[in-house]
């Protein structure tokens, strides 16, 4: 009988403990160096109260890279969706091979997070690399992707509008349980496809689409690889200096762990903040069905 009551308690142990060790603990110890100016090469640790939430918050270096992640997030999201909806309407038709190309338009979210995918975009956006050429066949000059301000970030951005693919896979899932009979009677009534993808495909999804954006926003907050193995000191001019980065930079380059842990708080906390308000506003224009 001990063993009927507490049997699923004993099976799920050895989840608690690597939750307790590698989530629970680090999460508390993040918090409690966060009030703190602990380093690694230096024995003892005091206790700073505030002082690294108010640098984080005053200091122009933090808040540039504070700007530069909410433009990356707020251009790379919307286009990611945009995107992998528009391909997954289009492989959701009946068309051949269509199993095929699901599965080459899925690879990209597969690889696109190594560190060989990275260090390839570095190869293909250099001066002398194979997207420059392309663009020179027809007759444009290619810039300096990685040297100049104004493209560094659009490399980035690429990287991660490319790997739409696990979006992708949910909105196909999404479309294939959008009732047919919608379909048909607004055909009847004279509706063109452009209006039936507006007035019904979008509404019937919005779960999804509501889903795939808290997700990304979480996701593209936390960017790390791709910024860091392609320009690594932050791009020209800091201009894809991304939070993520700072939080490598001051915890193992400067070793400030105390302020890198305060920084990764901010960025919890304002994820965290959008989350909110993204559930908040759902009821605003997330349909469901029941």
């Amino acid at each position: 009988k001990f063993l009927d009551k507490w049997q699923g308690l004993i099976y799920l142990i050895p989840w608690i403990i690597g939750f307790v060790v590698f989530k629970a603990f680090p999460f508390g110890q993040s918090l409690y160096y966060s009030f703190t100016d602990m380093n690694f090469f230096k024995s003892g640790t005091q206790f700073v109260g505030l002082t690294n939430y108010i640098t984080a918050f005053t200091t122009t270096k933090i808040t540039k890279a504070l700007i530069i992640t909410f433009k990356y997030a707020f251009i790379t999201v919307p286009l990611k969706l945009i995107f992998a909806l528009f391909i997954a309407y289009i492989l959701n038709f009946k068309i051949k091979c269509v199993n095929l190309f699901r599965t080459i338009y899925y690879i990209p979210s597969i690889l696109g997070g190594s560190v060989a995918i990275a260090v390839l975009w570095k190869a293909l956006f250099k001066e002398d690399g194979i997207i420059n050429m392309l663009l020179s066949f027809i007759g444009i000059q290619g810039p300096s992707w990685l040297a100049d301000p104004d493209y560094a970030m659009v490399v980035i951005i690429v990287l991660r509008v490319w790997q739409f693919g696990s979006a992708m896979v949910l909105f196909l899932a999404a479309l294939k349980g959008v009732p047919a009979d919608l379909y048909e009677a607004a055909t009847i009534d004279g509706a063109s496809k452009t209006r039936q993808f507006f007035s019904i495909t979008v509404p019937m999804i919005t779960p999804v689409i509501f889903y795939n954006l808290v997700t990304q926003i979480a996701q593209a907050f936390q960017e790390f690889n791709g910024p860091y193995i392609i320009f690594n000191n932050g791009g020209p001019r800091g201009s894809v200096t991304l939070v993520s980065l700072l939080v490598y930079n001051y915890a193992f380059k400067s070793n400030e762990m105390g302020m890198a842990c305060a920084m990764a708080w901010v960025m919890f906390i304002i994820i965290a903040l959008l989350t909110v308000i993204a559930f908040g506003s759902q009821k605003h224009w997330v349909y469901y069905a029941d």
